[in-house]
């Protein structure tokens, strides 16, 4: 979909990192964009600053809120085109079998189930209108379990991955895009939300590298990958070897199989 053909977006966790650059990026191509936020205080301070932007308190796990402003939104600024699942938690650091189950439920109703509930409330009018674009934030952690501590992330991650792969294939033949953003480490404030929102991240933080990658290099990222149609769209060439030797590895049990039914 081309971006100076969209007339509205409505992007999750809009009000920092990856969301607002995500927003900023669609705002200087000329869009309507609303930012939905759970932080009331941050999403009025970015409003604020930037007019061009509008938006909405919500808590994606709230299924009767995301009706609520959905109406809101598209009676302000009319039919949303695109919309970005972007809001999120980051890893808490521990194994399952140190896992307080409580974690690992609020880890993934914030970034799984939190993403299916904005496709539950805007698919079927894409589908209807017969144009769109949906991006479903994951993570290279939902391309390959690569490192212990992100297990709970891991499954929440792999979940947006394989709801965006299945979401493209029922969109396409009506004319909505669907693309997956699998980040690696960005500059954002992720570790502030997810305390915000509740989390532990004391193990996980603790060993986060530093990156050279920011929020708003992320929303030219986005912009253009809309405008590719790509199902993929990766911040980090670097997570390659990683999905490599997971695709060698089910490869390599596929000859085996091969073999034995030989």
């Amino acid at each position: 979909m081309k971006l100076n053909e969209g007339r509205h977006a409505f992007i999750t966790g809009g009000a920092s990192g990856i969301g607002l650059g995500i927003a900023q990026s669609m705002s200087r191509r000329g869009m309507a964009v609303t930012i939905a936020d759970i932080n009331e205080d941050a999403l009025a301070q970015v409003c604020a600053s930037e007019p061009s932007l509008s938006g909405v308190v919500l808590d994606t796990r709230d299924r009767e809120a995301w009706q609520r402003v959905k109406q809101q939104a598209e009676a302000a600024r009319g039919p949303v085109d695109i919309l970005v699942n972007n809001a999120g938690i980051a890893p808490n650091g521990r194994g399952f079998a140190d896992m307080d189950p409580e974690s690992f439920d609020r880890i993934l109703a914030i970034n799984l189930v939190g993403i299916v509930n904005g496709v539950f409330a805007f698919a079927a009018d894409m589908r209807e209108r017969g144009r769109g674009h949906i991006v479903n934030t994951s993570s290279q952690a939902g391309l390959t379990a690569s490192i212990p501590g992100v297990g709970a992330y891991a499954v929440a991650k792999f979940g947006v991955t394989a709801l965006s792969e299945s979401l493209r294939m029922e969109m396409e033949p009506h004319g909505v895009g669907v693309s997956v953003l699998c980040p690696g480490y960005v500059q954002t404030n992720l570790a502030q939300n997810t305390v915000r929102a509740g989390g532990d991240i004391r193990q996980y933080t603790a060993a986060m590298p530093e990156s050279s990658v920011t929020p708003a290099q992320v929303g030219e990222m986005v912009c253009e990958g809309i405008e590719a149609d790509r199902l993929y769209i990766l911040t980090h060439p670097d997570v390659w070897p990683s999905v490599a030797q997971r695709s060698e590895a089910i490869r390599a049990d596929c000859a085996v199989r091969e073999i034995a039914s030989a």
